[in-house]
């Protein structure tokens, strides 16, 4: 049962959250809520030390404190920052931490570029009939909850905390 929750609550949030934020361009506060709380909850079930667990906050901590000094200079929304925070502590102070972070920053500068691109032939889009939501083409932010869902989709499989449920079920 602990296992299922680890390979699914993680993975559903950051969906909702990517569709979210591509539909409404917000995150919604309780999904980092139950991202976090729900690490608390399986975290020491899975044979994390308290060192281990006390290295899984330090990374949000430090997520968080790159986040919000983002957010403060106006170049990250405070959702995202929020939410990539919540991954971080799912992933900890670990090497794929970093991979997961990486795979963002490509991916939200890919996001980007698409998105610039849209925006730029307006036009075009809309006479070509492509159903691309509207708070897409009219806000001036860019949805970056979509390349973190997308980054940790990728990255999770490798995570600690999905590696040592793996371990739990063999």
């Amino acid at each position: 049962m602990l296992e299922a929750a680890i390979f699914v609550i993680f993975p559903i949030c950051l969906v909702l959250a990517a569709l979210t934020d591509l539909f409404e361009m917000t995150i919604p506060n309780r999904i980092p809520t139950i991202l976090l709380a729900s690490f608390f909850v399986v975290a020491p079930f899975v044979g994390l030390t308290w060192a281990g667990f006390g290295m899984h906050l330090v990374a949000g901590l430090i997520v968080f404190s790159v986040g919000f000094t983002l957010f403060a200079f106006n170049v990250m929304g405070g959702g995202d920052a929020k939410l990539l925070t919540a991954a971080a502590v799912w992933y900890g102070f670990t090497p794929e931490l970093m991979s997961f972070l990486i795979h963002v920053a490509y991916l939200g500068g890919a996001l980007t570029i698409v998105i610039l691109l849209l925006r730029s032939r307006l036009n075009t889009v809309i006479a070509m009939g492509l159903p691309i939501p509207q708070s897409l083409l009219g806000a001036k932010k860019v949805p970056y909850a979509i390349a973190i869902g997308f980054a940790g989709l990728m990255t999770y499989p490798q995570s600690p905390l999905v590696l040592a449920a793996l371990d739990n079920i063999r």
